[in-house]
């Protein structure tokens, strides 16, 4: 893992580099980075967006601190070289108020309306948070396309079987689908916050209820993540007892897909 912190020149730089190498984006958030002060101050904390690579050296975990200007901090867009990054950086709009300058998409992602427009839940308490005007819905608007014969088709958000919510919106003439875009975020349950009011040796028990069908791999994935950070070696057996906890859940869920894809084609006793 290499970690460092960029300037805005370097932030965009490093995205393009990463992908002219083949290398894949994991994930971009906004937080708050640690300053080393040369004061008797100690540490201090400053808005910042990081972002995450994967390539075939291995893990590039990149932070470019920001100075908030009239209130709201801006970095470089990184959707133009990962598209992927769009829907990460309007999450991070709406948590934390952090919004990628030069953007093409910068409507709402996770706020739904749950909490009232210019509140942050990862800035302040939730419990803290205006509460929304139920009249003052905010407004998502869709890409619409144009042409002759062309209509819209709304699916959702609520759907028949038990599944996570999502709205789906095609744009269609007679059978073709021209275009189709979600929208999703209707479960979000502020688990980044809460995770902060947790025990560092206690969190693996939220990281695991993030996606019930892949708890062993969320919860393994928290405790690495802080045993990398504490430099912490565990012994072979944990290793052993976690590789087969996490290969009984990959086989659960391949299973589960391929009796998905039966159900989905009227052939019912697959998933049964």
């Amino acid at each position: 893992v290499w970690y460092g912190t960029v300037s805005a020149q370097e932030w965009s730089a490093a995205a393009a580099a990463v992908r002219d190498e083949g290398g894949r984006l994991v994930a971009v958030w906004a937080g708050k980075a640690i300053e080393k002060e040369a004061t008797s101050a100690g540490e201090s904390r400053a808005e910042a967006i990081f972002s995450a690579y994967v390539t075939l050296d291995g893990l590039f975990w990149l932070v470019l601190p920001l100075t908030p200007q009239d209130g709201v901090a801006a970095y470089p867009d990184l959707s133009a070289v990962f598209p992927a990054a769009s829907r990460m950086q309007r999450a991070a709009a709406d948590l934390s108020n952090v919004h990628a300058r030069g953007a093409s998409d910068a409507r709402p992602w996770l706020n739904h309306g749950a909490w009232a427009d210019h509140s942050y839940p990862l800035l302040q308490p939730i419990q803290n948070l205006p509460k929304p005007d139920p009249q003052a819905l905010i407004d998502y608007p869709f890409v619409r396309v144009e042409g002759d014969g062309v209509h819209e088709i709304a699916v959702g958000p609520v759907h028949a079987g038990i599944i996570e919510p999502g709205h789906f919106r095609f744009s269609v003439v007679g059978e073709k689908v021209l275009r189709l875009e979600q929208r999703l975020g209707y479960a979000h349950k502020g688990t980044e916050q809460r995770m902060t009011q947790f025990d560092p040796l206690q969190a693996h028990r939220l990281a695991g209820r993030v996606s019930g069908d892949s708890t062993v791999a969320y919860a393994w994935g928290y405790c690495m993540a802080l045993e990398s950070a504490t430099q912490t070696e565990i012994p072979a057996a944990a290793k052993w007892l976690r590789a087969l906890m996490l290969e009984r859940e990959r086989v659960a869920n391949h299973l589960g897909d391929l009796g998905a894809l039966g159900n989905d084609a009227a052939f019912a006793f697959a998933l049964a």
